[in-house]
């Protein structure tokens, strides 16, 4: 049992750490951001808020997560230094008060789960597997207004679907049954396997555009 949690665990570590990466790599390349706004402020404040409190409760998950705020925040740059352009054109001018209050709004929404639960890895648990439906949905979203796979790779979508589907399996099964995990767990892997269809699609398209011309 132990082996398939740290297998589990590794999985998901080694496949997150390759989506950040992957994210800033590419967000600088394509001068473009790769995280869809709502869920990258979900996620650079549930990883702030954990990677704090592990300073009164030291593991393993603690130092991993302070690491991946570290990589968010790379992120967090590619997004205020490419995103004005990728908002609607009456939004534009509001680039800065607007993307404020996003990201003040997730810091709001971590702390209410965290301050909720009177555990603390309740806590991370159950706003985690909430934030990752909103961001595999959001990623679906993202392909469609963009209309092409700029800032999208296979990689990127591939590993994230996996990065989830492990704590699942691990979360929601192997360490006790958890129908919230489970389902949640799910409900990400159907739109992650969506976006990962549409995404293949949509490059295979540009591709024969390419060798078309």
């Amino acid at each position: 049992m132990d082996f398939i949690v740290l297998i589990l665990l590794l999985i998901s570590a080694v496949t997150w750490t390759i989506v950040y990466i992957s994210s800033i790599r590419i967000g600088f390349r394509d001068k473009t951001y790769c995280m869809p706004l709502w869920a990258l402020g979900l996620n650079v404040f549930w990883e702030l808020v954990y990677a704090c409190n592990g300073i009164a409760h030291p593991s393993v998950q603690a130092v991993a997560n302070a690491i991946w705020v570290c990589c968010d925040l790379l992120i967090v740059i590619t997004y205020f230094k490419f995103g004005r352009n990728k908002l609607s054109e009456n939004l534009r001018d509001m680039f800065i008060p607007y993307s404020l209050l996003v990201f003040a709004s997730c810091l709001i929404l971590q702390l209410a789960f965290f301050l909720h639960f009177e555990s603390y890895v309740e806590a991370a648990q159950y706003s985690a597997f909430a934030q990752n439906v909103v961001m595999s949905i959001l990623f679906v979203v993202m392909l469609y207004k963009r209309g092409n796979s700029e800032g999208q790779s296979m990689l990127i979508a591939v590993a994230k679907w996996l990065g989830t589907l492990a704590p699942t399996i691990q979360q929601g099964i192997v360490q006790g049954f958890n129908i919230y995990i489970l389902l949640t767990g799910i409900l990400c892997s159907v739109w992650d396997i969506l976006y990962i269809i549409l995404l293949h699609k949509q490059i295979e398209k540009e591709k024969q555009c390419v060798s078309k011309s």
